[in-house]
């Protein structure tokens, strides 16, 4: 099995010496050793949620935390395509679901789209909250797939802002059942930034597809029937992240 993996935002830079010692405390060591019940002698990767690590064996438990020494570093390969989701806000659990699966599929940035047939709303006084629910689920999926690079989850945009995000990225794609291209017909840029597109519950409405396409995305699509907002994003993400061109 897998060895777990817990973050620590502030470990050191330069990264421990292989056989240096780690204490991981704070919420996380209290997970670790008190909720996980991890003890002396097992092995767990330590991460700083930026694409670097540690991995190494449980030489103490103190409390509520551990004392760890390092066997060996961990760093995120480097792939020449950054993948970014511009997921529009869904109701209940579907945004939460969306970014979890976005995350384990290797998403390196989210960003929340308050699209015109968005049934939820982020008002001022739940923007904030909501934005913080999205960054810890995202942050929770990065640790259950043992992914050392959590997402970063950007502040919400609205249409005219992710028209001007869609005019600074070197591939757009707008997710859309009545699209004439479909996702494998596309050609990716050798390396730089791929924008996805996911709308709300509702669908884009045709003036969001008209301002976004103008802006320079290109409507595909991924599925010969209606995917859910939730699942749509993760689905392109997958067959892009298989390209092998």
């Amino acid at each position: 099995m897998t060895d777990p993996l817990f973050l620590l935002d502030d470990i050191a830079d330069p990264f421990p010496t292989v056989g240096a010692r780690v204490t991981l405390a704070g919420e996380e060591g209290r997970h670790a050793a008190v909720v996980r019940r991890i003890q002396p002698g097992e092995m767990i990767m330590i991460g700083n949620g930026r694409g670097r690590g540690v991995r190494g064996v449980v030489v103490e438990v103190r409390g509520a935390g551990l004392v760890v020494e390092v066997l060996r570093h961990l760093t995120t390969t480097a792939e020449p395509r950054c993948f970014v989701a511009a997921q529009a806000l869904a109701k209940g659990d579907r945004s939460e679901l969306a970014v979890e699966m976005l995350t384990e599929m290797g998403i390196s940035e989210i960003v929340p789209w308050q699209a015109a047939r968005s049934i939820v709303r982020w008002t001022p006084d739940r923007a904030a909250r909501s934005l913080n629910k999205w960054r810890s689920t995202a942050r929770e999926a990065a640790k259950q797939s043992r992914r050392l690079q959590v997402p970063q989850v950007s502040a919400p945009v609205t249409t005219k802002q992710l028209a001007r995000r869609v005019a600074d990225v070197d591939c757009a794609l707008l997710l859309h059942e009545d699209a004439e291209a479909s996702l494998v017909d596309v050609d990716l840029p050798a390396a730089g930034t791929v924008l996805i597109i996911i709308g709300p519950e509702g669908g884009i409405s045709a003036e969001e597809l008209s301002e976004l396409s103008a802006a320079g995305s290109r409507p595909v699509s991924v599925s010969e029937g209606v995917l859910r907002t939730s699942t749509a994003g993760v689905v392109a993400l997958a067959a892009l992240k298989l390209r092998r061109e």
